[in-house]
């Protein structure tokens, strides 16, 4: 059970930083979630082969924890999730793609290593650009914003309820598995005869529960919630933080001084 806890509150550690003061968290949510999409679509942009072009946009997840004070490993035990995901996307190009790039005495580097290497680099940095703004951005204030956006009311809704009720549901877990241990004879873990009807009734538990926090919600307000109080404007420091990272990104992207530096290596 304590442990459970602990990992429902690792989950929530990282918005936890959010309440924190310093220059990043002080801008406007809209111009970190702007700069953030544009960073992941330049990012993107580029080709299967382009390793050392992106490489320069990691200064910015880096630049951002420096002045944010974000731990780097609560960031890195995060997207060290991710790359399981993408080395099965990339694993196939290492031994598909087999023409080499440079001959180092009897090892040949191919561009199928080079293309594995570019998309895990590029999950390293889109998935920490992410994780960043999470961490720098208190979550209901992203979600506003993606309502002035005008995304989809029903999808920020449903992100909003899955966020805030997984902690809910791991502790729904968490309890049925220890009455589940002190009613077996052998006292282990969950056998898998037993799977179906545990997960169902974790299922029916979850109906239930999702109802009662469903009417607390209704009850302090939630569906008279006005979502379209005041907006808070950009200042100058937000629209210079646009501007100056938006035009490094694009900078780096449309220049050829990447594709030099990545053909000279």
């Amino acid at each position: 059970m304590a442990d459970i806890r602990s990992k429902i509150e690792q989950l929530y550690s990282l918005e936890q930083l959010s309440a924190q003061n310093s220059c990043v968290h002080r801008l406007h949510p809209l111009a970190k979630i702007c700069i953030t999409i544009l960073y992941i679509i330049c990012v993107l942009s580029f080709g299967r082969y382009a390793f050392c072009e992106i490489l320069p946009y990691a200064f910015y997840p880096l630049l951002l924890i420096f002045l944010a004070k974000v731990p780097i490993g609560m960031i890195f035990k995060r997207v060290i999730i991710a790359l399981p995901f993408c080395l099965f996307a990339g694993v196939s190009n290492a031994f598909l793609d087999t023409a080499p790039v440079m001959q180092f005495g009897e090892f040949s580097f191919t561009f199928g290593m080079l293309s594995f290497f570019t998309i895990i680099l590029r999950t390293l940095l889109c998935v920490s650009a992410v994780l960043i703004l999470v961490a720098v951005t208190p979550f209901n204030e992203l979600t506003d914003e993606l309502r002035r956006m005008h995304l989809p009311n029903i999808f920020i809704t449903l992100l909003e309820m899955t966020y805030r009720y997984i902690g809910v549901l791991a502790e729904e877990a968490a309890t049925m598995f220890i009455g589940y241990r002190l009613r077996s004879r052998t006292g282990n873990g969950l056998e898998m005869k037993h799977m179906g009807s545990f997960i169902g009734q974790l299922l029916l538990r979850s109906f239930d529960r999702a109802e009662r926090v469903y009417q607390a919600m209704k009850c302090r307000g939630y569906a008279l919630r006005n979502f379209s109080h005041a907006k808070k404007n950009l200042d100058k420091h937000d629209w210079c933080f646009i501007l100056l990272t938006g035009g490094i990104f694009l900078l780096l992207r449309w220049t050829a001084t990447p594709y030099v530096v990545g053909r000279f290596f």
